[in-house]
């Protein structure tokens, strides 16, 4: 009987033993569990946010880059657009891309920025954020996701004429927060960044210019609208999502050009306009810029980007490596 009691009683221990052992596993294994989701759930968050980025001066096929803080740019040329073959691949700024967001690859500015594109062909206007390095296709300004392309139209042609134009305020509250700051002082006001802004799509009614094509109207409509009607030039519904509606502005009437630069002295502009007269009817044009004269040297404007591009690397080719393509008002 003492012996029953006794093997009863070491039974009852090593039960106890293991059901704590049990309990204890268990909640090292919560614990792991909790932690992993943690890290994970931070991981995503650090591969969303990225970092703030400027980056030194750097080469690409024989052109150097100089990345700097430019909170007035605002530039018109060709646009083109990336997705597939880049979708899931680290940004320049340690994000991760993905072709469905409003995202783009600029050459200069910093990162994060939040731009406004406007497709100058068929008058949409978006806003998207800058997060990675890019076009190094010569004659391309930006380059926009699959997703930026297909809201402003131009996914199946593949390239479109646009004017980029940075958003100043917004961007340095991007910048702000990229960096781990709350609190952003700019001429003694200061912007919070606790709400970033977003690349998103909204409306916007503008006064044509005198003598301007007038586009359409956007018309909101109840349900998403397909990424194939939005492609379409001929349709002027652009909501794409409840409350997200496309800008749509006046379109004006531009033509592409190639410029070989822009001189202080005619003699200068001169000069480029003789030795480029074997590449087509080159002109000398005087504008004022910033309050100093410069004589630009130009040809245009030109049927297509086709042609456009054929044009810059004869440029290019004669001696003038800085020259581009650029979009001005015909």
């Amino acid at each position: 009987m003492r012996g029953f009691t006794a093997i009863r009683s070491i039974l009852s221990r090593v039960t106890l033993l293991i059901v704590a052992g049990m309990f204890l596993s268990a909640c090292a294994e919560t614990q792991f569990l909790i932690h992993t989701a943690k890290r994970v759930n931070q991981q995503q968050t650090e591969k969303s946010e990225g970092r703030y980025k400027v980056g030194d001066p750097y080469q690409i096929g024989n052109i150097w880059y100089y990345p700097h803080v430019d909170y007035e740019y605002d530039e018109t040329g060709i646009a083109s657009w990336y997705g597939p073959n880049f979708d899931g691949k680290p940004t320049a700024n340690g994000e991760v891309f993905d072709m469905n967001e409003l995202t783009a690859a600029h050459r200069t500015l910093p990162l994060p920025s939040l731009v406004e594109v406007t497709n100058l062909e068929n008058g949409r206007k978006i806003h998207l954020r800058v997060n990675d390095r890019g076009p190094f296709a010569k004659g391309r300004i930006i380059d926009i996701s699959r997703q930026g392309s297909q809201l402003l139209g131009f996914r199946i042609n593949g390239t479109a004429k646009v004017r980029v134009r940075i958003l100043a305020a917004e961007s340095r509250q991007l910048a702000a927060k990229a960096k781990g700051g709350t609190l952003l002082a700019e001429s003694g006001s200061p912007i919070t960044v606790d709400k970033l802004p977003k690349a998103n799509v909204a409306s916007e009614s503008l006064a044509p210019p005198p003598g301007a094509d007038v586009a359409e109207a956007p018309v909101q409509i109840a349900s998403t609208v397909t990424m194939e009607s939005l492609e379409s030039p001929a349709k002027p519904v652009v909501t794409v999502a409840p409350g997200a509606v496309i800008m749509q502005v006046p379109v004006v009437n531009t033509g592409i050009y190639v410029q070989a630069g822009a001189f202080a002295q005619f003699d200068n502009a001169n000069r480029a306009r003789a030795i480029l007269s074997p590449v087509g009817d080159v002109k000398v044009s005087q504008v004022l810029i910033n309050g100093v004269d410069l004589f630009r040297v130009r040809l245009g404007p030109v049927a297509n980007v086709a042609q456009a591009d054929m044009l810059l690397e004869q440029m290019i080719g004669v001696g003038y490596p800085d020259a581009r393509i650029i979009v001005d008002n015909m």
